[in-house]
């Protein structure tokens, strides 16, 4: 485990931050009052979704790691909560090697003291934004073989970037880094399953200072245009499953698709 920490930044306790309440949603102990303060005033499928979210990763990932995936770059990493991604990978591949990236300075002190990989693997971390791309690449590049496969991993992260930030340059500025036999794992919340309970989190998100762009089906099927979809496709998240036994088919609002660069 390495990490970059060479401009480490103050934990700011006084604004909610989505990795935190996020953390909170899942039942963690590592956020603040601010962020407690957001979560609850969420509707209870806030927490389903969180938790739908985490599923998916999980089989996304072993999925993956089966079919022979050994390089993983996660953007939008958050807490580390067990099982994290390196050790879902590296139960199947104990040479994958799994780089982390966030952009809140307490994920770095956890993934620090948590992430620690396989010996035959490697993890690394760095604290950088989806929204400058190139930074997060050229340190990727340190640790994964950009000759070979590798998994981009944005688990629920695009809806926190609205369309004013180019959501969709951002995600081909990675994709287009990405050597051919790649794939992508994205999860995103939707605006048309359930558009009243989606203009709720919005709205309550907006009170903390977090803004949202939720998208509805076809704009997130953007993300994936010319990829070929693994089956099922672009689903909720409860409906992907490839490999595992079928997960209890509930409810969601999050949208999930894995998808590969031909």
């Amino acid at each position: 485990m390495t990490a970059d920490s060479s401009s480490p930044r103050q934990i700011d306790t006084s604004k909610p931050h989505p990795a935190r309440v996020y953390d909170w949603l899942l039942g963690g102990k590592d956020n603040y009052p601010v962020d407690e303060a957001v979560g609850e005033k969420l509707p209870a499928e806030a927490r389903d979704a969180a938790r739908q979210n985490r599923a998916f990763m999980h089989r996304a990932a072993a999925w993956l790691a089966a079919e022979g995936l050994d390089q993983f770059l996660d953007i939008g990493t958050g807490i580390p909560t067990e099982p994290n991604l390196h050790q879902i990978v590296q139960r199947v591949r104990p040479g994958a090697k799994v780089v982390y990236t966030d952009n809140d300075p307490i994920v770095l002190r956890h993934a620090e003291a948590l992430l620690i990989s396989h010996p035959d693997g490697a993890t690394d971390y760095i604290e950088a934004d989806v929204r400058r791309p190139g930074e997060i690449l050229d340190h990727a590049r340190t640790v994964l073989d950009f000759d070979r496969p590798i998994a981009l991993s944005l688990i629920a992260l695009m809806h926190f970037i609205s369309d004013e930030q180019d959501p969709y340059g951002i995600v081909g500025d990675l994709l287009g880094a990405m050597p051919s036999g790649s794939w992508l794992v994205m999860s995103h919340a939707s605006s048309d399953i359930f558009p009243e309970l989606s203009a709720q989190v919005t709205a309550e998100y907006a009170k903390g200072g977090i803004r949202l762009g939720f998208r509805n089906r076809a704009e997130v099927a953007r993300f994936v245009e010319g990829l070929d979809l693994a089956e099922p496709g672009l689903v909720t998240a409860p409906e992907w499953f490839r490999g595992t036994p079928a997960p209890e088919q509930e409810p969601s609002g999050i949208y999930a698709v894995v998808a590969r660069i031909p």
